[in-house]
């Protein structure tokens, strides 16, 4: 008789399905918590970009409702304008964004030229010299309100172009009330979000040989008994150029420190603003130059024309009455690059300026 064996399998116990379930629970809620996380980031960030879009538009009370604002960086924000004049009615154009600009220069630096060349643009409106007139700039407030004035698209020139415009300003001299009241205006352009174009020349005395030749076209008037700073003929160019200053040798290198000085300094009072440095040469010699500006304005490019014709185009020395003394006077000097280079960049304060700001 065979003895029979029971064989006794033990099998492990199986897994609770409760900690399985616990842990996979456990997973999708740490998933779920940062997918929400993200996801609120995200919405916090275009809520907060919209709203300072809201908050820089509804503050200056601009734009209507119905306009739709543009994607914009947040540092452009304070720089886009819907002006409402109240002269005219900007139509189809009412949400059509608008940059304020400031040519800040000082006399025959190339301002008159540079100026035409940006109302060439189709969008352009730069007004002149409105300081020029002296009631314009009795005191800060005259000054706010001829600025308000051109802001809001009240102001009529030969050079408005009314509904449309995407950049409007205007030129401003140094010696117009400008450094006087420099802080005033600070406070202005930062709170109205106006950008400045500084333009000088880099060869100074070539900058005062057009001063003194101008002032005594004021008094002689040789295009037949009319004064004229700017020309469009080259007959009229060449009667205007015939004349050759006098320099006073003496206070020559006084008077190109001062200048030079007045460049620097307008610059450091604004530095604190949106702002680009032009030199008038570089304009000249390179065309594409105008491009960077056209940029500045957040403009499309265009070709910009002027119709001027420039006065001066031969060596300084065919200019100058007492070229010898002149050149006697600089060289050695740091000025003397003047002499030899018209469009040298000279060493000076001015060539440390950042071009692009």
């Amino acid at each position: 008789m065979e003895a029979t064996t029971d064989t006794v399998v033990i099998k492990a116990p199986k897994k609770s399905p409760l900690i399985l379930r616990m842990v996979v629970l456990l997973f999708a809620m740490v998933c779920g918590v940062y997918i929400c996380l993200v996801c609120l980031k995200q919405i916090n960030t275009h809520t907060k970009t919209k709203f300072l879009n809201i908050i820089a538009i509804n503050h200056q009370n601009q734009i209507n409702q119905s306009c739709q604002v543009p994607d914009l960086e947040k540092s452009e924000i304070g720089y886009v304008h819907y002006p409402k004049p109240q002269t005219f009615k900007r139509k189809e154009c009412a949400c059509n964004p608008v940059r304020y600009f400031a040519i800040l220069s000082m006399q025959r630096s190339g301002s008159g030229w540079f100026e035409t060349l940006l109302n060439s643009h189709i969008n352009v409106s730069s007004n002149g010299e409105i300081f020029s007139v002296r009631d314009r700039r009795l005191n800060v407030s005259s000054i706010l309100k001829n600025m308000d004035k051109v802001y809001n698209l009240d102001w009529f020139s030969s050079a408005s172009k009314n509904e449309c415009n995407a950049a409007v300003g205007f030129k401003w001299m140094l010696n117009q009330g400008l450094m006087e009241n420099h802080e005033e205006i600070l406070k202005y352009f930062k709170k109205k979000g106006v950008s400045a174009i500084f333009l000088f020349r880099r060869n100074l005395l070539r900058r005062m040989i057009s001063v003194l030749a101008n002032s005594y076209d004021k008094d002689a008037k040789p295009l037949n008994g009319t004064h004229k700073s700017h020309v469009h003929s080259p007959l009229e160019a060449e009667i205007l150029a015939k004349y050759k200053p006098k320099i006073n040798a003496t206070l020559l290198i006084r008077d190109l420190a001062q200048d030079e000085e007045a460049a620097a300094k307008a610059v450091e009072y604004f530095n604190a603003t949106r702002h680009i440095v032009v030199y008038y040469e570089d304009v000249l010699n390179n065309r594409t130059k105008l491009n960077e500006v056209q940029d500045f304005l957040r403009l499309p490019h265009r070709e910009l024309k002027s119709r001027q014709v420039k006065i001066h185009t031969t060596p300084l020395s065919n200019q100058v009455e007492n070229w010898e003394t002149v050149e006697k006077t600089l060289k050695g000097t740091s000025y003397e690059t003047f002499l030899h280079a018209d469009y040298q960049l000279h060493s000076s304060p001015q060539s440390a300026l950042i071009h692009f700001t």
